[in-house]
């Protein structure tokens, strides 16, 4: 198993506990090895989404749709984390901004 897999199980485990911190930061770790694992910025957005961090959690967000650019999920996964970025801000631009991002997941589904 490489590193940045067994820091991707670690987080999740960390993040079941409801230890987001700790998740974040092995998460953060994984990235740092390899900043083409998707699935560790999508699991670190959720991660930073819970805890109020919604830019940082749309940039991760964002970055999936990147490294996955024909995955209709990446797009859907996107999306919430736009909308949830709205509930948690008020700032309508995300709404429009999930609006797109959930066209771009039907397009390519």
């Amino acid at each position: 198993m490489s590193d940045e897999v067994r820091l991707y199980d670690e987080a999740d485990q960390l993040k079941a506990a409801g230890e987001l911190e700790e998740a974040a930061k092995k998460l953060g770790e994984a990235i740092a090895i390899n900043d083409e694992y998707a699935l560790a910025h999508s699991a670190l957005a959720v991660v930073l989404q819970r805890m109020g961090k919604h830019e940082e959690a749309l940039e991760h967000a964002r970055k999936v749709s990147e490294l996955e650019p024909m995955d209709p999920f990446s797009f859907t996964a996107l999306s919430v984390t736009y909308q949830r970025a709205y509930a948690g801000t008020g700032n309508m631009d995300y709404i429009r901004l999930a609006e797109e991002a959930m066209e771009r997941s039907r397009q390519l589904g």
